[in-house]
């Protein structure tokens, strides 16, 4: 089982020193991956429910300092040496994935081989308004960009056409360091997410950690990956989920491998206590 510490860039975190503070602290003390959020703006008295909170609303208010989730990771990849740097979620669909594509290869690189990238379908459609991006096409969109990037990360001249992304032959160089390119992990709790995740990702990542949810959840995505003739074990599981060992174990007998926490505290100390509680007391008995 691995641990990662999720909205490592929001908040408090998009101070550079607090940021390297916990980086550098997460690596020392086993953390396997940090994840970053993502939103370009956030529209003043949105009416779309964040999914993920009973309230509907994002935590922290609308005036939450979100920074980029792509830079605040190759900060962090130059201070560090074996932590993996995730996105968790980048909302694939507001974005060219040419763009991408080049990003998390550059990424990649710099970092010897330590991207992921957690997407997401989006959710607050006032966000894709204001972008000036139709919000009913982004599941559509999302898929093609996935198929786009893998094709711009492939060995050569990369060719893509669909509907909604049109390019080719291009060459798009440098190649991600890993081979296959950088993974790509499927956020979300939805139906669409599953089936999604069951077509195209190398992960699956929905931000929960109720059990009976996701069995559920994970059902769906095998049966969408047996009929796509994918592998469902070639999908690595990751959730939400608490800094419980017994917790821990329960999720890994369900096939899970990975599960992403809040960081401990919000200041250099507590992090610091925090982090290091967290590997005598968990990570070392898992």
């Amino acid at each position: 089982m691995k641990l990662g510490l999720m909205f490592v860039n929001s908040g408090p975190f998009s101070n550079p020193t607090l940021l390297a503070h916990l980086a550098t602290t997460a690596e020392r003390c086993g953390i396997e991956s940090l994840w970053t959020v993502e939103h370009v703006v956030i529209p003043e008295n949105y009416q779309s429910p964040y999914p993920y909170s009973s309230s509907g609303k994002i935590p922290g208010g609308e005036d939450v300092s979100i920074p980029d989730p792509l830079l605040p990771l190759t900060f962090i990849a130059a201070i560090t040496k074996k932590v993996k740097l995730a996105t968790g979620v980048l909302i694939l669909p507001q974005r060219h994935p040419l763009y991408v594509a080049k990003e998390l290869a550059t990424l990649d690189t710099l970092s010897n081989g330590r991207a992921i990238l957690g997407i997401g379908s989006g959710w607050l459609k006032e966000e894709f308004d204001s972008l000036g991006l139709d919000f009913h096409t982004r599941g559509a969109r999302t898929d093609e960009s996935i198929k786009a990037m893998r094709a711009l990360w492939s060995e050569g001249s990369s060719s893509f056409h669909g509907k909604h992304f049109n390019f080719g032959p291009v060459k798009c160089y440098p190649k991600p360091i890993q081979k296959g390119g950088v993974p790509i992990h499927i956020g979300g709790h939805s139906t669409a997410a599953a089936k999604r995740a069951g077509r195209y990702g190398d992960g699956f990542f929905p931000a929960l950690g109720e059990i009976p949810k996701l069995k559920d959840l994970f059902a769906i995505m095998k049966a969408e990956a047996e009929k796509a003739g994918r592998n469902p074990a070639s999908i690595e599981l990751s959730c939400m989920g608490r800094p419980r060992v017994d917790d821990l174990k329960a999720l890994q007998d369900i096939g899970i491998s990975r599960v992403v926490i809040a960081p401990p505290a919000f200041d250099a100390d507590g992090l610091t206590r925090g982090l290091e509680k967290l590997q005598n007391e968990v990570i070392a008995k898992i």
